[in-house]
């Protein structure tokens, strides 16, 4: 069954420990080895959701030992500005990055606390692995790269006046940032990403464990585009023999 906007919300949902996993996602995640000992990179909230991802690709014909969600060696992509980096899920097949995803999250209380690392993290992950692609590390087809962030949905996040102003420091910020809350702040940060090309699809959404069913801030950001940039990957390496049978 293809991917449907119900297992997207459903595995938003899984994420707060508000739903338990779907029959078809406990299959998938037996399937690629997600919600075991190791768990996922991204933590057992993530389960669901990296699950959810991976159906695409199992969907596509890609065998399973192709898409890998343990920890350890298999989820490590070269960097160039450090030698090797985990990502959340990585799919390759041969000797191509099918994709790779990043999956963040983002709490309260103090929304401040790790926000500036969750931007430096994405930022950093994304020019490291591009520059690696400059530097012929990935022999195949040009790497994909794939941003999953969920932003607990709370006053602290929504309220403005929540923020930690823009200071003016020795030189003055853009005007841009003021006013905004860290919803809006994250907001605008992944549409840059994706009008950068660090990124080539980015998913961001708000939820709480009150409410979990997903707020799309911005509709590029959205689950729709972001499940149609994963199809158009697949459909082009499919139209270039990939996965080949071996």
């Amino acid at each position: 069954m293809a991917v449907t906007r119900q297992d997207f919300e459903d595995a938003v949902a899984a994420y707060w420990g508000a739903k338990a996993s779907q029959r078809e996602l406990s299959r998938i995640k037996d399937a690629v080895g997600a919600g075991t000992a190791g768990s996922v990179r991204g933590g057992k909230h993530f389960d669901d959701i990296v699950a959810l991802l991976a159906k695409f690709f199992l969907e596509a014909g890609y065998p399973s030992e192709d898409i890998r969600v343990k920890r350890g060696h298999d989820l490590e992509l070269p960097g160039y500005y450090r030698p090797r980096k985990q990502w959340d899920l990585v799919v390759s097949h041969k000797s191509t990055l099918v994709a790779a995803f990043e999956l963040k999250g983002l709490g309260g209380p103090s929304f401040s606390n790790n926000y500036n690392n969750r931007v430096e993290e994405a930022l950093g992950s994304a020019v490291d692995l591009r520059r690696a692609v400059l530097a012929d590390l990935f022999p195949g087809e040009k790497p994909w790269l794939g941003y999953f962030f969920i932003m607990e949905d709370a006053p602290g996040s929504r309220d403005p006046k929540d923020v930690k102003g823009v200071k003016a420091g020795s030189f003055p910020g853009e005007e841009i940032w003021r006013g905004r809350s860290y919803q809006s702040r994250f907001a605008l940060f992944c549409e840059r990403l994706m009008a950068e090309g660090l990124y080539d699809a980015v998913c961001y959404i708000t939820s709480s464990e009150e409410n979990p069913r997903p707020n799309e801030l911005v509709e590029s950001l959205d689950w729709q585009h972001f499940s149609a940039a994963i199809k158009a990957r697949i459909t082009y390496l499919n139209e270039l023999g990939l996965p080949a049978d071996d």
